[in-house]
């Protein structure tokens, strides 16, 4: 493998979520404790009812608050594309996903021999229509319904979680935490958030000798395998802000990066294990000892943003089938979630989030299977081979040190 094949596998890796979801890295591993964990209250400001009493702009939670977002954001079955836009400035959506963010990420030496990962957000104005920069976080969740997003400031493991209002840009409560957190995901629902707890900053990086194609030696920052710092996540009501500490320790051959998402019911937690019989993800009761995956995600896979269709009764899996040509075209897998037998194949290499039960946003490659790989954004649809285009064409950078923008999808 030469250093560019090394490189562009990493940047994959790096690729946050939504998160997705998820947010994060293809290969977050977890060693195994089964033993029951004591839960902790998190820590809340000192008048907890006054903190409850707050409004939180969550969907379901306050479905009474002025709805300020523009009309192009709540038609449903609308499709907004900007294919000559990369990165965008203007709305992204179809059906009832939305381009809620995006992110890149710039190497910080601290020293010869270490630096950390960081990020910087552009977040959709719902007023505007338009993404707006903003420096203040280095981790951004949005939650159902485009109102809230949950958010970390710059310097990581934070101490307290924001809930920021996306119409007006201010925070409108904080969550002290007595664990540092790293990472932030709501539930499906948006009345919970998951915080994964840190000792250390969770994109260290140091350097490392890699060999090019011609074979010579060359020093890179890659992430700090065996350096991993995660301790738990706390599992938080977002209304009241409060909720519990469970301890789950790290595997220590894993990335820094190790972050938790809910599932579909979000009565449990998982998160990525290379190489894992259960599809490279394993779960966890809110009390941080190990369950089985539940029936319907038991086939799915981590590293897949889109999981579950609305309805879920389809699985989106990863790339199955490359074509070459060009640009060359690349399929997934849609499967039956409980059998895990495979239904259909869709367009997309790398699907993202669903639309609806028929249709998908996805990264989809411009360029043919012997150039370097550049992707947009498309609309996809099973049963068609048509695609969409719904941004422009991200220009993937070959170097460890400069991520290209990453999106972060929500439900409206």
């Amino acid at each position: 493998m030469n250093v560019e094949e090394l490189v562009r596998d990493s940047l994959r890796d790096l690729a946050a979520e939504s998160p997705s979801a998820g947010p994060g890295f293809a290969d977050r591993v977890l060693a195994v404790r089964r033993r029951r964990r004591t839960r902790r209250i998190a820590s809340v400001a000192a008048a907890t009812a006054a903190v409850v009493g707050i409004a939180v702009a969550v969907p379901l939670l306050n479905p009474g608050k002025e709805d300020v977002r523009p009309a192009n954001v709540l038609e449903r079955d609308g499709v907004r594309a900007h294919p000559d836009q990369t990165p965008p400035r203007d709305l992204i959506g179809a059906g009832d996903a939305v381009l809620a963010a995006y992110y890149t990420a710039r190497i910080h030496p601290q020293s010869q021999k270490r630096a950390v990962s960081e990020r910087t957000y552009w977040l959709l104005d719902p007023k505007t229509g338009k993404y707006e920069k903003d420096t203040r976080w280095s981790f951004v969740a949005v939650a159902p319904g485009l109102q809230t997003a949950a958010v970390l400031e710059r310097n990581l493991p934070a101490d307290r979680i924001g809930l920021l209002d996306l119409a007006t840009g201010e925070v409108e409560r904080w969550i002290p935490v007595e664990r540092g957190v790293g990472a932030l995901a709501f539930s499906y629902d948006g009345r919970r958030l998951v915080a994964t707890t840190y000792d250390e900053h969770p994109d260290v990086r140091t350097r490392q000798q890699v060999i090019d194609a011609d074979g010579r030696a060359e020093s890179v920052w890659m992430p700090d395998r065996g350096g991993a710092s995660r301790s738990g996540f706390y599992d938080l009501d977002v209304a009241s802000g409060q909720g519990f500490w469970s301890a789950v320790a790290p595997d220590r051959d894993g990335n820094t990066r190790q972050d938790f998402s809910y599932s579909r019911a979000g009565d449990r937690v998982y998160e990525q294990v290379i190489g894992g019989k259960d599809g490279m993800q394993k779960f966890y009761d809110r009390d941080g000892t190990e369950v089985a995956p539940p029936a319907n995600e038991k086939y799915l896979r981590s590293d897949v943003g889109a999981r579950l269709s609305p309805s879920g009764r389809l699985a989106a899996l990863g790339l199955t089938k490359e074509v070459d040509g060009s640009p060359g075209r690349s399929y997934s897998s849609i499967r039956d979630p409980l059998t895990g037998k495979e239904i259909t194949k869709v367009r997309g290499a790398h699907l993202l989030a669903w639309v609806d039960d028929k249709r998908l946003i996805a990264w989809e490659r411009v360029t043919s299977l012997n150039e370097e790989y550049r992707p947009r954004l498309v609309l996809v649809t099973i049963g068609s081979d048509k695609v969409v285009p719904l941004s422009g064409v991200r220009k993937e950078t070959v170097t460890i040190e400069r991520q290209e923008w990453e999106p972060v999808f929500a439900r409206r």
